[in-house]
């Protein structure tokens, strides 16, 4: 039975829960310019069980739903599991440079390592560990730009009215255990060019969709032209799939250009038609079979034509087993996709249908299939109409815009509930969403900022607290099983503080009114604060007034004010200590003021 005291306890916990829904917190959207890190949403019943791997700073962590740290590993850039039990990664902390990659041990011990010692190549953004059939062996790839030499440009076909100096074009190697190169495919090799028909690259752009343009529109070959930062491998199909920042990712044949145990013969085929792209998905206007981006005749207004994808990133097939398998992922940042209101999105796509959504298992060229005209959900997102192609059987962004926006990185992963868990890396947010709703089910925040581990990411440039990607793996996987994984710390060394669906339900309080308009609660100052914050408001009737703090979890840690008082202005200070005296941590709070049956609340921050 409960005691009255816990009674109490409880019917305050559950006023605060209810006001709390009308200082407009949102579980997910990032509008408000403090965002406490860590966990801040967990529903055990719809989360697929398992941990989650990110690499901040040159360190790797492994952490629970609640956010203990699990293990750490000295290194972290774009850490990921091997199915051989290893942590894979590239050294040196930048997705962007990357000329070494290590796999080490639960201990943290090197087991394999390469460096690219070829000064003409330069490893970047994204690898993989694979299984080569032929080979019958594991494998490295990665990508890499090679350098390209002003004379090697213009007798491709390049246009000579440009500067080629510094020109680079992006390259898939492929290194055995014994560190030594025995397949390579370059774009260099699949170009096509419409301007110079003396040279052997010359042919009619839109006929040629498996080569790559040399001489696009404003975008001449240059220093990174492509930009590629992601790939993947299907080892059923022998596939490699490679995307590029530009809006475009590639399907590659690696199986029928693959030589066993003779690298000169295998890097030909690579070269010859036979590496030609078997698919590409994003931007048919780059092969003059879709309609460019264009601005509109008010120019205050843009389309993306038939642009899909912008400053896209994580390009991966759903794994076998999966929900989707066989299909691509792909996290599209949304830049340069020319929105009013750009937003972030996941993206599946199904290569196989045709126009009539038949599934031919085989590729289709996206322009065969065709695109559905598609209208904003909502007027306030002020979108023009979109023409989205046939392809795309799934499509996920908040319904805030702001709400998952990341300019750069980030990804998506498949999970086998259903679920899809999402790293947005200009904020370090990791969050997961059901299929059926896509309602959130945990959310997370990188307490791991350029200043160090903080409880609150106060507003900032873009990544300030950045994850370039995310992963979820579950306990058996061969990387945990067998391994100590009790829960530590979290990062910041605070207890876990979230939400959980019951806390949602108690939010609903009819007797909660929203702010009342007569009196005044104004905004504390300084906000944030570290010794000491003043809060003034202003009564327009005599009234019992109590105004209390409270935290981010519901517990009242201090009655500041309590008595009957006159109308009129008044001024309190909080010197951030509870009830006992003690000093409140860093973080969120809430000061509500309470005047008969009218009830205010507002947010504060107090950073020590």
């Amino acid at each position: 039975m409960l005691t009255s005291l816990s009674k109490s306890s409880i019917m305050k916990k559950l006023i605060f829960f209810a006001t709390f829904l009308f200082c407009s917190f949102s579980l997910v959207s990032q509008e408000s310019l403090m965002i406490k890190t860590e966990t801040r949403y967990w529903d055990a019943a719809r989360t697929f069980a398992g941990y989650t791997l990110f690499g901040t700073r040159g360190k790797t962590y492994l952490i629970d739903f609640e956010g203990h740290v699990i293990h750490t590993w000295n290194i972290g850039t774009n850490p990921r599991f091997t199915d051989n039990g290893t942590l894979l990664d590239a050294v040196g902390g930048n997705p962007s440079n990357q000329n070494q990659w290590k796999e080490l041990d639960w201990e943290g011990n090197t087991v394999w390592q390469y460096t690219e010692s070829r000064t003409s190549y330069h490893g970047h953004h994204d690898f993989t560990k694979i299984y080569n059939p032929k080979l019958g062996d594991s494998t490295f790839i990665y990508i890499a730009n090679k350098d390209l030499t002003a004379t090697q440009c213009l007798n491709a076909g390049c246009n000579p009215a440009n500067n080629y100096d510094g020109a680079q074009m992006d390259a898939i190697v492929e290194v055995n255990r014994q560190g030594t190169v025995i397949w390579e495919w370059c774009f260099f090799d699949h170009v096509v060019q419409d301007i110079d028909p003396t040279k052997s690259t010359y042919g009619v752009i839109a006929n040629t969709p498996g080569r790559i343009n040399l001489n696009l529109r404003g975008n001449p070959v240059k220093s990174d032209w492509m930009h590629c930062n992601s790939l993947d491998y299907n080892q059923s199909l022998d596939l490699i799939v490679v995307n590029s920042v530009h809006g475009e990712f590639y399907v590659i044949d690696h199986g029928n250009t693959f030589v066993a145990n003779n690298p000169v013969s295998s890097i030909a085929l690579a070269a010859s038609s036979l590496g030609d792209f078997k698919y590409r998905f994003g931007d048919p206007a780059k092969y003059d079979q879709g309609d460019p981006p264009s601005v509109l005749d008010n120019w205050e207004k843009a389309t993306a034509g038939n642009k899909q994808l912008g400053g896209s990133h994580d390009i991966q097939w759903i794994k076998p087993g999966l929900p989707g398998e066989g299909h691509f992922m792909v996290f599209c940042n949304a830049q340069n996709l020319f929105e009013l209101t750009p937003q972030s999105y996941i993206i599946e796509i199904n290569p196989f249908l045709n126009s009539s959504g038949t599934n031919t298992g085989n590729f289709v060229n996206p322009p065969d299939a065709g695109y559905n005209e598609v209208n904003s959900p909502d007027p306030n997102l002020m979108k023009e109409k979109k023409y989205i192609s046939k392809q795309i059987v799934w499509r996920y962004s908040s319904k805030n815009n702001t709400s998952f926006y990341s300019t750069i990185g980030s990804s998506a992963q498949r999970l086998p509930n259903g679920n899809t868990f999402i790293c947005s890396m200009n904020d370090g947010h990791f969050f997961e969403i059901a299929p059926s709703d896509t309602m959130v089910v945990w959310e997370y925040f990188n307490p791991m900022t350029r200043l160090g581990i903080k409880t609150v990411k106060v507003d900032n440039y873009p990544t300030f607290n950045g994850v370039f990607r995310a992963y979820r793996y579950t306990s058996d996987c061969p990387a945990l099983f067998g391994h100590d994984l009790t829960p530590g710390n979290t990062m910041t060394g605070n207890p876990p503080d979230y939400l959980t669906p019951d806390d949602l339900l108690t939010m609903v309080d009819n007797e909660v009114q929203p702010d009342p308009v007569n009196n005044i609660l104004n905004q504390n100052y300084p906000n944030p604060f570290q010794t000491g914050t003043t809060i003034d408001f202003e009564m327009t009737k005599p009234a019992m007034v109590t105004v209390e703090i409270y935290d981010f979890s519901g517990n009242q840690v201090k009655t500041l004010f309590h008595k009957n008082i006159r109308e009129g202005k008044y001024s309190l200070t909080w010197d951030g200590r509870n009830d006992n005296g003690m000093k409140e941590s860093s973080g969120m709070y809430f000061y509500i003021l309470t005047a008969d049956d009218q009830r205010i609340c507002k947010k504060m921050i107090s950073i020590n």
